[in-house]
């Protein structure tokens, strides 16, 4: 039998994949609106056949990258996730025998590393718990580049700045969406994390009608939420386009998981935390008036994320056996600050590029590894001074007693090189910078290292 969307044959998974003849649902909100007016359906991107948005974005970045020619038979994949993008990938790898690698932060939720795993994606799992935010590890995109320019016959997707990734949206649920309201779509929510969904989505959605309204929800700064991004983080994607959006909104983490809870609870919706986190923003900006009808896009289901839950509902799983093992403190109100500060410090004025940290070494700088101590002892530069970054207060009197000499700061990738920056210049070295790249861009530019 050929594929047949009507009776839901199809010859291959990815017969699966939605398109304007094979749509997502759209489901009607019934209960957790305040409107009286206003419709609002949820777009249920799980019914992917990976069970999320991404698989879109997957398919049309593999897609793509096959008929240019660039992955072939014989190529491997390296692509840096929050979760659902290497999941969808995954598997579509898997039905092309092609080999991927994803580079990503511990903070992503253990059950996507999991299943990543079960897929066969080959992980590297990144310490770096100062600087990559929940669903955006920068520093894992950092080893992406750098894995996909050594390494023979390897391929970066790269899905934060590939045109394909916008595309697909505009490909498939910007028509979807416009078929199913019948072209009476007036607002288009989504969340923002590569901003693929909402850049794609609402190019095609203008294109049938200049009035509808793109609107965009993010988390706050030092958020929980996976799959998207604070404003600060914002800026590492080269597909947030906000001049072509008609607003956006911030939510905290306490509304999105909460409204989290009554999608699931009062709709019997099975919406994950970007959801809520979307559908509470919509609300902010919607108006309550005659003919206003709005899509929200709910990205992926609950189901990846129980540790996440025992995180934020932990009277819900108090009697859960080892519940309370698994849920740390919740984040300090402080922490969005911080990680802010930390991120406006990687300016020219604070880090410096190999060739000129080669010369100032040269000169006599200091160098200060601020990694474990199992990391400086296996990979260092040669003559580094080992100050582990939660120690520098400590070990002062080891740097030299006049405060204007150089230093510089070094870590794996230049991520946790920068606090170690900053706690330098507060103790009185104004002369201290970061190490862009850290100790693998060293390494990868073949230059001389002590190990062992």
């Amino acid at each position: 039998m050929r594929s047949n969307h009507n009776l839901r044959v199809y010859d291959s998974i990815l017969g699966l994949l939605s398109s304007v003849d094979n749509p997502t649902p759209l489901v009607a909100l019934q209960h957790v609106l305040p409107f009286k007016h206003t419709k609002v359906y949820a777009k249920l991107e799980w019914y992917n056949p990976f069970g999320a948005i991404k698989d879109r974005v997957a398919a049309n970045l593999l897609r793509d990258a096959q008929e240019s020619g660039v992955v072939g038979e014989n190529t491997s994949l390296v692509e840096p996730t929050s979760g659902n993008t290497g999941l969808g990938l995954a598997m579509m790898a898997n039905n092309s025998r092609i080999q991927l690698t994803t580079p990503l932060s511990k903070l992503i939720p253990l059950e996507k590393r999991a299943l990543l795993r079960f897929f066969g994606a080959e992980l590297i799992e990144l310490d770096d718990n100062l600087c990559p935010a929940p669903g955006a590890p920068e520093g894992a995109i950092s080893i992406a580049h750098q894995t996909a320019a050594v390494m023979p016959d390897t391929h970066m997707l790269d899905q934060y700045s590939n045109d394909a990734n916008p595309q697909a949206h505009e490909l498939t649920t910007g028509p979807e969406i416009w078929k199913q309201t019948e072209g009476k779509i007036s607002h288009f929510i989504a969340g923002l994390g590569t901003c693929g969904t909402i850049t794609g989505s609402g190019r095609f959605l203008k294109r049938q009608n200049k009035e509808i309204q793109v609107l965009g929800v993010h988390p706050e700064a030092g958020h929980d939420i996976p799959g998207v991004r604070s404003l600060p983080q914002l800026t590492q994607t080269k597909l947030f386009h906000p001049e072509e959006y008609d607003g956006m909104e911030e939510v905290s983490n306490a509304d999105g998981f909460a409204m989290c809870l009554r999608l699931n609870r009062e709709e019997s919706i099975i919406a994950g935390p970007s959801s809520g986190m979307a559908l509470c923003g919509a609300i902010k900006m919607l108006p309550d008036e005659p003919g206003c009808v709005a899509v929200v896009i709910f990205p992926d289901n609950i189901f990846k994320y129980p540790s996440t839950l025992i995180r934020h509902f932990p009277d819900l799983f108090r009697n859960v056996h080892g519940a309370n093992k698994a849920a740390p403190p919740a984040p300090h109100p402080y922490d969005g600050m911080l990680h802010n500060m930390i991120e406006r410090s990687r300016n020219t004025a604070n880090t410096i590029e190999l060739e000129e940290a080669r010369q100032l070494i040269d000169e006599g700088a200091v160098i200060v590894d601020v990694r474990s101590a199992q990391q400086f002892e296996a990979t260092r530069l040669r003559g580094a001074i080992h100050m582990p970054l939660d120690q520098i207060d400590d070990q002062l009197d080891r740097l030299p007693s006049d405060l204007d000499c150089p230093i510089i700061a070094v870590c794996n990738m230049g991520n946790m090189s920068l606090p170690g920056m900053l706690m330098l210049k507060a103790a009185g070295y104004s002369n201290a910078v970061s190490l862009n790249g850290g100790t693998r861009a060293w390494l990868l530019a073949g230059l001389p290292v002590d190990e062992g």
